[in-house]
């Protein structure tokens, strides 16, 4: 089991901290076959098809709503707008047989997500113990600007510690 990534998106969307803690190797070449699903991603503050093909959409195509509501460019956004529950809050968990997205949004708009493996437990806690982190090292932190990436080196070895704790007991309980 092991945790893969980890990322800090601000509330204006920006990606202000990302740490890669481990990266898997393609293992096994897969073949598609038509109709392709399609993988988005944000460039330049807009939804692009980054992979895939159906329909006369190919990569490189800018997706401006889905169901008739403006993508704005956000992953928050777009999981509010594709979700099936009517005022959703964006997306909390996205899982692929590859891995599994976490997310943690605070009432501040600061978003935490965590790339694991499918089998990784106690991501919650985990996410929580990053905000505890971010708090203590970050926001404490005399000459870090809210909203701006985050370099500070007490942040990354206690992050660091968080994760090879999550890695090997799989949890994270109240005081840890």
């Amino acid at each position: 089991m092991a945790i893969f990534s980890v990322y800090v998106v601000n509330k204006a969307g920006g990606l202000i901290y990302q740490y890669d803690n481990y990266v898997p190797r393609a293992e096994v070449e897969k073949t598609f076959s038509f109709p392709l699903d399609l993988v988005l991603k944000i460039h330049d503050e807009k939804v692009v098809v980054s992979f895939g093909q159906r329909d006369g959409i190919r990569v490189g195509h800018a997706v401006l709503s889905i169901n008739g509501v403006d993508v704005n460019g956000k992953l928050f956004a777009i999981g509010s707008q594709l979700s099936p529950e009517v005022g959703s809050s964006g997306i909390e968990m996205l899982e692929t047989d590859m891995f599994k997205l976490h997310c943690f949004q605070t009432l501040t708009g600061i978003k935490f997500i965590v790339l694991a493996d499918p089998r990784q437990s106690g991501v919650d806690g985990l996410l929580r113990k990053i905000y505890e982190i971010y708090s203590d090292f970050a926001l404490k932190n005399p000459f870090y600007s809210l909203e701006m990436p985050i370099r500070c080196e007490l942040f990354d070895q206690n992050l660091k510690s968080a994760l090879e704790i999550a890695e090997k007991a799989g949890t994270f309980g109240p005081g840890s």
